[in-house]
This record gives structure tokens, C-alpha cells and sequence, in this order.
């Protein structure tokens, strides 16, 4: 009898189970996904910030014109002036032939405007010639400065309009006239200004120089001018506002070829659309000579 054995099963070694590989997270994916999450909440509020200044610069502006075009629309309903579809093909005549000649006061709007800015060019170039260094020595000079103090401070509150006389007495004719109306209007803004300036000048400055021992042509180019600039441009753009306002004024009482004298012809002919055509070319004028004023002072500026 034969007895089979029958072997027994090895028993299975048992390993321990490693984690499957898509298991395994990594220390850094918590930390990466929340730096995603924060660039992405800076670009939003990047984005915001860029909307709100295109808002501000571009829809804000646009809106006050759109309000302001319906403020006058609405004035016109009630008939007083007339309103602005009226005046814009008022203003395609107007600018159709800008330099016609039918006359010595029947000329075109550009030889209106041209005759204007004449006046205030000659006007407030003399101020600038002599208002900027009278305002240099008002403002280093204590004697010069107690001296002028009284005599500014009498003639600056004195009305543009109330000099246009005394120019015509003095002048004998229109033009000098309102030129010196313009010139005696705009000096004072130039040299309150750039006194001023020179005044705002540390001590240390003017003392450094008197130790070095510095001629006053050093003094001014090297100290005094790059200090007082800042001052001097605003002067110069506060008279340049004053003298384009003095130029319209002044034009209405004494005649001629000028914007002022438009306004008053076309008051007396009842064309009110041309009046307002006037008032907008006075203010796109005088924005531009302002702006242009602006971009000399960044160019001049000293760092």
C-alpha cells in the first residue's frame, strides 16, 4: 500500500502594500495652487483699476458733455437762444470760408481769431519782458521789494477794462490800445509769482553762493532760475488765462478785426448761433494756449 503524500501549500509572503502612484500628492501642490489663486485675484483687481481710470478719463468727460448738450437743448425748447443742431450748420458756414475778405470788418474767422491772438502775443510778451525780471528783482532785493510792495498792491485790484481808456488817451488808436490793456492786465500774475519764487529760495542756497563768492549772473543761472521756474510758469499761465480774457473784452469797445468785435457785430445783427460759435472758439483757444503752456512747463522742468 503505497501512501501518496500530498505536499502542503507554501504559505504566500506578504509584502507591505506600497500606495498607488496617483496617491501620492505632493508638499508643494497646496502652496502652488493657492499662488495661482492669488495672481489671479491681483489680475482681477488690476482689471478693475484699469475699467475705473478709462471710466474716469474717458466716460466722465463724454458724460458732462452729454449732459450739457441736453441742458442746452432744453433751454432752447423754451425759445431763448437757439439750440445745437442750429448752431452746428451755423458753424459749417462759419468754418466753410475762414479766410475770406469782403471788407476791412467783414473778414473771415480766421483772420478773427489771427487778429486776436496778435494782440494778446504783442500784449503779453511785453508783460513777460518786463514783469519776469522785475518780479526776479523784487524778489532778491529787499529794497526793490519794500519799494514796489505799495504800488502792486494799489494797481493789481484795478479792473482790465478801467486801463483801455487811459490807453486810448495815450495811444490815439485802438489797437495800442487794447495791447496796452493786455500788457498792464497780465504783468502782475508773472511777477507776484516769480517774487515769490525767489523768496521760497532756502537761505542756505544764497549763502553757499556768497561763500563761494558767486557773480550774480552765477547766482541767477545756477540757483535762482532752476528754483523760481516752477514759480515763474505759473505766473506765465495765470496771465496768459488773463490776457485772453482782457483781449475779448477789450475788442468790444474798441472795434476792429477780433473775436471780441464778432461777438458785439453779431449781437447787433441778432445772429445769436454765431455768438455762441464765438464763445466756443474763445474757450477752445484758451484751453489750447493753456495746454501748451502745460507742456513747455514738463519740458522746462528741472528734476
Amino acid at each position: 500500500m503505497t501512501a501518496s503524500i500530498t505536499a502542503a501549500p507554501a504559505p504566500l509572503e506578504t509584502s507591505p502594500e506600497k500606495p498607488a502612484a496617483s496617491s501620492v500628492v505632493p508638499h508643494t501642490a497646496a502652496p502652488t495652487r493657492n499662488a495661482a489663486a492669488e495672481q489671479a485675484a491681483a489680475n482681477l483687481r488690476i482689471a478693475v483699476r484699469r475699467r475705473r481710470e478709462i471710466a474716469a478719463r474717458i466716460a466722465a468727460p463724454v458724460l458732462g458733455l452729454l449732459v450739457f448738450l441736453t441742458i442746452w437743448f432744453a433751454v432752447s425748447q423754451m425759445g431763448s437762444i437757439p439750440g445745437p443742431a442750429k448752431t452746428w450748420e451755423a458753424a459749417k458756414i462759419v468754418f466753410s470760408d475762414p479766410f475770406y475778405k469782403n471788407g476791412p470788418n467783414d473778414q473771415g474767422i480766421g483772420w478773427k481769431i489771427g487778429g486776436s491772438l496778435s494782440r494778446v502775443g504783442m500784449g503779453f510778451g511785453l508783460a513777460a519782458l518786463v514783469g519776469i525780471p522785475l518780479g526776479f528783482m523784487i524778489g532778491r532785493f529787499l529794497f526793490m521789494r519794500n519799494m514796489a510792495e505799495p504800488v502792486i498792491s494799489l494797481l493789481r485790484p484795478v479792473s482790465p477794462l478801467a486801463w483801455l481808456p487811459i490807453g486810448l488817451l495815450v495811444f490815439k488808436g485802438a489797437d495800442p490800445a487794447a495791447i496796452w490793456t493786455i500788457f498792464i492786465s497780465s504783468i502782475w500774475p508773472m511777477v507776484i509769482n516769480t517774487a515769490v519764487g525767489v523768496q521760497r529760495i532756502p537761505q542756505d542756497y544764497l549763502n553757499v553762493a556768497r561763500v563761494l563768492n558767486l557773480s550774480e549772473w552765477k547766482v541767477f543761472s545756477k540757483i535762482l532760475f532752476p528754483a523760481v521756474l516752477p514759480y515763474m510758469l505759473t505766473g506765465v499761465r495765470l496771465a496768459i488765462g488773463v490776457a485772453w480774457l482782457v483781449i475779448v473784452a477789450a475788442e468790444m469797445l474798441t472795434g476792429g478785426v477780433g473775436l471780441g468785435f464778432w461777438v458785439w457785430d453779431e449781437w447787433n445783427n441778432l445772429k445769436v448761433e454765431n455768438i455762441i460759435i464765438a464763445i466756443f472758439v474763445i474757450g477752445i483757444i484758451g484751453l489750447l494756449l493753456e495746454y501748451s503752456l502745460l507742456l513747455i512747463a514738463k519740458r522746462w522742468q528741472y528734476d
